[in-house]
C-alpha cells in the first residue's frame, strides 16, 4: 500500500488527471482579483474628483469632490463661490448625504456659524461683495462601515433666498 503524504502520484501531481473543475476554479479567481486590480488602476475605485457646476443669477456655485470613495479614505472638496451680485449672507448647505457615515474634519475658512440638522449642515461666511469668489475647502474621512449611494446635495443661500444648488451622487465602495 503506498502512503499518499509520503510520495508522489505521477497522474494526480504531474498530469492533474483527477482534479476535475479545480483548475477553471483557480483561473477564474485568478481572473477576477486580476479584473478588480485593473478596476482600480482606472481609478473606478479611486478618489479622481469631478466638478459640478451651478449657475444662479446672483452666483455660480461649483463643488469639486471625489464621485467614488471608499471606507476609510480621507479625501478633500472644494466649494467655489463666485458672486456675480453683492451676497449679504451667503450660506453653504449641505445636504445630510455629506453628513451619512462620513466626518468632516476641517473647513477652511471657518464659517461664522454653521448649524445643523436633519436636513443637513449649512455654514454661513462673511458677505462677499460682487466679482469676488469665495473658496470653502472642507477635508473628510469615509467611515468604514458607509457603502452604496449618498446624494450629495450643495445649495446656496443668500440668507434665506436659493441662489444655485449643485446636485451630486457619491458611491461608497467597502
Amino acid at each position: 500500500m503506498k502512503d499518499s503524504a509520503k510520495s508522489l502520484d505521477r497522474t494526480l501531481d504531474l498530469e492533474l488527471r483527477g482534479r476535475g473543475h479545480h483548475a477553471l476554479c483557480r483561473r477564474l479567481g485568478l481572473a477576477v482579483l486580476g479584473l478588480i486590480v485593473a478596476a482600480a488602476l482606472l481609478n473606478v475605485f479611486g478618489q479622481e474628483s469631478t466638478t459640478t457646476v451651478a449657475e444662479g443669477r446672483k452666483a455660480t456655485l461649483s463643488v469639486d469632490a471625489p464621485p467614488h470613495l471608499r471606507g476609510g479614505l480621507l479625501f478633500q472638496a472644494r466649494f467655489e463661490i463666485e458672486a456675480k451680485q453683492r451676497l449679504a449672507k451667503p450660506k453653504l448647505a449641505l445636504s445630510q448625504g455629506w453628513l451619512e457615515a462620513m466626518t468632516l474634519n476641517t473647513t477652511i475658512p471657518e464659517p461664522l456659524s454653521e448649524v445643523s440638522g436633519p436636513g443637513g449642515l449649512a455654514m454661513e461666511f462673511e458677505p462677499l461683495s460682487a466679482g469676488h469668489t469665495l473658496v470653502v475647502w472642507t477635508d473628510w474621512q469615509v467611515n468604514p462601515t458607509n457603502v452604496w449611494r449618498h446624494s450629495e446635495d450643495a445649495t446656496l443661500f443668500d440668507g434665506p433666498t436659493r441662489i444655485a444648488s449643485a446636485n451630486r451622487t457619491a458611491t461608497v465602495f467597502p
